[in-house]
């Protein structure tokens, strides 16, 4: 495998401020919040890949249906004429769905090159290390920092047309109004005919829905407290997860699934100088994971200036996969 690892143009104290910045700010904020890219450590990335095996947890499972069956249809409609072009994932994890694509486009002789974006060099480290295991002629560039600041960094390694992979269904991870701004962003950064490949979990039955994010064994608490343990350990506070309990809602009419961890008591937490009150039941805004109807999908794409090339539903048309074309 030819690889080449990146990292962000900071130093590792700078990401540390940089992280002590967005939770100072977070925490500050009028209700509380956190930045769900931070839940993945270490530690938050073995979670979340407990949190995938959960049969509660469907998202993975209809889009790897999709990766794994449908593998020549998305392969096809990428290609366009076989020009030679970059394939970016971001928020690659661990690559598991689009090792199918990999696979298949390595076998088929294309000419690519494949650049992996993920926060945490944790887990491009095992990616690397299982892509060279798997697939040693693939040409990878791995690049580890935000979307935007490592799409600038891609672009500017090559200047080879772009198909962007934004997989399981992580554009929900935003409320609506920044979902746009972010489709307007990558719109903005990509050339004439460049492709997306955009993974939306559709609105179905609110049960199953709720279900996948309240699991009874706790894992997807765990994996929310994880990020109160991570600010422990990396910023010197003192929460007391014991005193924290998650709470999860899902809205069926607006498609909103969120995420909070409740205080269970008066308290306050100290973060070097800076200390933050609680009261009891006070909030704190975690995650959101949007879900998508048909019409909302459209709409994104219209109003960020794509073009909807093809849909692939998964089996259940529970998920979509719509690959989306820079007009």
């Amino acid at each position: 495998m030819n690889s080449q690892f990146d990292t962000d143009l900071q130093t590792g104290m700078d990401t540390v401020d940089r992280f002590r910045s967005d939770v100072l700010e977070g925490l500050g904020s009028n209700p509380k919040k956190m930045f769900s890219k931070y839940f993945y450590d270490k530690t938050g990335d073995q979670i979340f890949q407990q949190i995938m095996k959960m049969p509660e947890y469907y998202l993975t499972n209809c889009e790897l249906d999709i990766f794994k069956n449908k593998t020549k249809e998305l392969a096809d409609t990428i290609l366009l004429n076989n020009t030679p072009f970059d394939l970016i994932e971001l928020g690659a994890g661990d690559a598991m769905k689009s090792s199918y694509l990999l696979k298949h486009l390595v076998e088929k002789d294309i000419d690519f090159t494949y650049m992996p974006i993920d926060i945490s060099g944790n887990i491009l480290s095992v990616l690397n290390e299982k892509l060279s295991k798997e697939l040693p002629t693939l040409d990878v560039v791995a690049l580890e920092g935000d979307y935007f600041n490592m799409l600038d960094k891609a672009t500017s390694i090559s200047k080879r047309r772009k198909v962007v992979l934004f997989l399981g269904g992580n554009i929900g991870n935003m409320d609506l109004e920044e979902s746009y701004h972010f489709c307007r962003e990558l719109n903005r950064k990509l050339n004439l005919g460049d492709l997306l490949l955009i993974g939306f979990d559709l609105k179905k039955n609110p049960h199953t829905i709720l279900n996948a994010y309240n699991d009874s064994e706790g894992i997807t608490a765990s994996f929310n407290l994880n990020l109160l343990l991570r600010i422990n350990r990396e910023l010197e506070a003192d929460f007391d997860v014991t005193q924290f309990q998650h709470y999860q809602t899902y809205d069926p009419v607006s498609g909103a699934c969120k995420s909070y961890l409740v205080s269970l008591e008066k308290q306050h937490v100290q973060i070097g100088n800076n200390i933050f009150n609680f009261k009891e039941n006070e909030l704190i805004d975690m995650e959101i994971s949007q879900k998508f109807s048909p019409n909302d999908i459209s709409k994104l794409a219209k109003k960020t200036k794509f073009h909807i090339r093809k849909e692939i539903n998964d089996s259940k048309n529970w998920f979509v996969d719509s690959i989306w074309q820079v007009v």
